[in-house]
């Protein structure tokens, strides 16, 4: 995608403070003042993905996995206690930028915050949710 930011840092054409390069997925830093914590980093698929519904199976794969492999540098190299994963799909969940991307956020005991959403959705769904969704896979 020409206009996609991730896919120009991607092939070179924006710069990017590289974590890691890998076949069908990256890691990078976000920029300076969206960072929520020293050595937060986005972990994004190679192949441009909308979001994780568009998603290709291998891509996906390859994305969290090296999501896990960033969170155990974070414990090993920072000395983080604890990871939070974040992702959004979709405007309505707050994805501002519309290439599927992990944010991999390194936590520790005296860092102030927590990343749980707070309050739960308003949103109330007519029936049981849990069996829509179950009906689904049948």
């Amino acid at each position: 995608m020409e206009s996609c930011v991730f896919c120009r840092i991607i092939r070179g054409e924006e710069p990017a403070v590289w974590v890691e390069r890998e076949e069908h997925a990256v890691a990078f830093a976000p920029l300076p003042d969206s960072s929520l914590a020293p050595g937060h980093t986005l972990v994004v698929p190679v192949h441009h993905s909308k979001d994780l519904v568009s998603a290709d199976p291998v891509a996906l794969a390859a994305t969290t996995a090296l999501a896990q492999r960033v969170a155990r540098a974070m414990v090993g190299g920072i000395g983080a206690t604890g990871v939070v994963l974040l992702q959004a799909s979709g405007a309505d969940a707050g994805q501002s930028v519309p290439h599927l991307h992990l944010h991999v956020v390194p936590c520790w005991p005296d860092d102030g915050t927590t990343h749980w959403p707070d309050p739960p959705s308003a949103h109330r769904h007519d029936g049981d949710p849990h069996a829509a969704l179950a009906e689904m896979f049948e």
